[in-house]
């Protein structure tokens, strides 16, 4: 047995933690562009509302447009976000075999990437945390439809 292949052996388990954070990551961004179509199928359909209203009810589309563009712009960054720690991701499993295969120690930068790579994901998902809870004031339901004044 070449001495090379339990050295790549060892560098194949190494990465396995990084690879299921990239797997993560895709989930999480399936997840965000799903969300992300929604957002402009909600904007497309307020535009049209737009031109057809006047007075109060326009008020409440034009508030509605505004929190649907704050969506789209908190879910685009965090994708953008979500999509460099995937980047960092693949750069710290590379440094990994780029290290094992040129025989230099490389350690402290496949950790910082790695650390990045969190960091953005901690990020992108704090900035999913607020689209979401926009979302929720947006769809906030007026107490006068939900008649709590009254047993059901």
């Amino acid at each position: 047995m070449p001495e090379s292949l339990p050295v790549v052996a060892h560098t194949i388990q190494l990465s396995l933690t990084p690879v299921f954070l990239l797997v993560a990551i895709g989930n999480i961004l399936n997840l965000l562009s799903t969300r992300l179509g929604r957002i402009v199928d909600r904007s497309r359909q307020l535009q049209e509302r737009h031109i057809a209203t006047t007075g109060a009810e326009h008020d409440i589309v034009v508030l509605e447009l505004r929190a649907v563009d704050r969506r789209f712009e908190l879910t685009s960054r965090a994708i953008r976000l979500l999509v460099l720690a995937g980047l960092a991701i693949g750069m710290t499993v590379a440094t990994l075999f780029v290290q094992e295969m040129a025989g230099h120690s490389l350690h402290h930068l496949a950790a910082v990437l790695f650390l990045i790579a969190v960091g953005l994901l901690m990020w992108g998902l704090g900035l999913f945390l607020a689209e979401t809870r926009v979302a929720g004031e947006a769809l906030r339901i007026p107490r006068d439809y939900l008649e709590t004044h009254r047993e059901l």
